[in-house]
């Protein structure tokens, strides 16, 4: 049988309110009352719940956090500094994984609405806005990370992808490659378009020929490159170097290589984008532009936690709203690996929490990674 707070009451001979000031650390309670209310407690076993006591204090705790394939090693590592950003402030975290599936995000969205977690964190499954979680915005706070809806209103948390693309793409020109192809991701994706853009930008500035055979957009999957290279080398006419949009579709190019009976990099150099733990690994050994994946997490958990404190203070009795106007943005570099991202907090009261409802933008900075590869 459950124990409940009744039982307690009922053991210590006082009332559910004592029992409840007791267990919040309320005053009026005598600490001799307090002591006796925690002994039984534990020796009864007794167990809080939750989700009641957080609908009294009209916060659960709790944050869900969505994202559109767990199984790409970038996201974990995103994951984890979510849930560890949570955790220092006391929350609990939610996993929601809407295998890049428009339906699955918004049955997630509705999910984590019935179960009144107090924000949301989210890689959307497209780049165009979700109508519910702009509904929703209105009640739970929603953060942005990796990949925001273009012209969102709502905070996020990103990385350069232009300078990512940029420095990706000079590396192989100054390897000495020439000849350079782009593969990865899907049509009207932020990350997709701003690294291509990148690209462009870096082969236009050399004065090198952009050859639109040799650019495909395709998935974020590791069969896009494999398809994408193997097609080329049966058509007898294939870059020399491949700008992958993400590690998972350049290790999709270095199989196909291999498969073709083709070197890496000695006929096809190869450079991805995240820096996922397999790049480092002594048989791939891949070229790469790191993202700050952990701290991207931490980040937009801060971002996210400063809006639901904000709102909470909103709903207090006598208290000034703190809510001040959208358009406000803050730049960020990337922080080292302690997990703390440098970002300017100008417009960010409350110091390093960050409490407000304003719109913040996070952008983090991308770094060359040189590896096997490329050389």
């Amino acid at each position: 049988m459950q124990i409940t707070i009744k039982d307690i009451a009922k053991e210590a001979h006082v009332s559910f309110a004592t029992v409840s000031r007791a267990f919040n650390g309320v005053y009026g309670v005598r600490p001799s009352t307090r002591k006796r209310i925690l002994e039984i407690a534990e020796r009864l076993n007794y167990t809080p719940n939750g989700i009641a006591r957080g609908l009294v204090r009209k916060q659960t705790k709790t944050i869900g956090l969505i994202l559109p394939d767990i199984t790409n090693p970038f996201y974990p590592e995103v994951a984890r500094g979510i849930e560890e950003g949570a955790k220092q402030d006391g929350y609990s975290v939610f996993l929601c994984n809407t295998n890049w599936e428009q339906q699955r995000q918004s049955q997630y969205i509705q999910i984590l609405a019935e179960k009144r977690v107090d924000g949301i964190i989210v890689a959307p499954v497209a780049d165009t806005a979700d109508p519910l979680l702009d509904r929703l915005f209105d009640t739970i706070p929603v953060v942005y990370v990796d990949r925001p809806p273009q012209n969102t209103r709502r905070s996020y948390v990103v990385i350069d992808n232009v300078r990512g693309g940029v420095i990706a793409t000079e590396h192989l020109i100054e390897a000495g490659y020439r000849s350079i192809g782009f593969v990865g991701g899907v049509e009207q994706s932020m990350p997709v378009d701003e690294r291509l853009a990148g690209f462009r930008m870096a082969m236009e500035r050399h004065g090198l020929p952009i050859e639109d055979r040799f650019i495909k957009i395709g998935h974020f999957r590791q069969e896009t490159g494999v398809n994408y290279i193997e097609e080329l080398i049966r058509q007898g006419s294939y870059p020399r170097a491949v700008f992958a949009e993400n590690d998972v579709v350049a290790l999709g190019v270095i199989q196909g290589v291999r498969q073709m009976g083709l070197s890496v990099p000695e006929d096809v150099a190869v450079i991805g984008f995240d820096d996922i733990p397999i790049a480092s690994f002594g048989y791939i050994q891949l070229s790469t532009v790191l993202q700050p994946k952990y701290e991207m997490g931490v980040a937009a958990v801060r971002i996210l936690i400063g809006h639901i404190q904000a709102r909470a203070t909103e709903l207090k009795p006598g208290a000034r709203s703190s809510r001040r106007g959208s358009d406000s943005h803050d730049a960020a570099a990337a922080g080292g690996q302690s997990g703390e991202p440098a970002a300017s907090t100008a417009d960010r009261p409350g110091g390093a929490t960050g409490v407000s409802d304003a719109r913040q933008v996070v952008i983090l900075e991308p770094e060359l990674i040189v590896r096997k590869s490329s050389r």
